[in-house]
């Protein structure tokens, strides 16, 4: 009985140093560098060609989204306001990442 209560809390403790680590993540803000295009046209609208396309697909209701650089992954944009005026840019976007969505803080033209 003994041995059973100490893998019980030594489990416990080893869960919440867990959870106290993933915890130190949750907020942390993250920069995101990628190309601004829209939900429709995705990874295709990502680069400077297809600002044209990208602003007449957010005005047709698409939303905004970031196509990452190396991977091409499509991050939705929770505050889609963030990124008006920069339809079409190379972009770094810093804010907070969940999962495959970002809720931008701020955004530079990337270098």
């Amino acid at each position: 009985m003994k041995k059973l209560l100490i893998v019980c809390i030594t489990l416990t403790v080893l869960f919440l140093l867990v959870a106290v680590g993933l915890a130190d993540d949750i907020g942390k803000a993250q920069t995101v560098n990628g190309w601004v295009s829209d939900s429709k046209c995705g990874a295709k609208g990502a680069n400077a060609a297809a600002a044209a396309c990208t602003k007449k697909c957010l005005q047709a209701g698409a939303l905004p989204v970031v196509v990452t650089d190396g991977d091409n992954k499509v991050v939705t944009v929770d505050n889609a306001d963030a990124l008006k005026g920069h339809e079409g840019h190379h972009v770094a976007v810093t804010g907070q990442v969940k999962g495959d969505s970002i809720h931008v803080d701020s955004v530079a033209m990337a270098k």
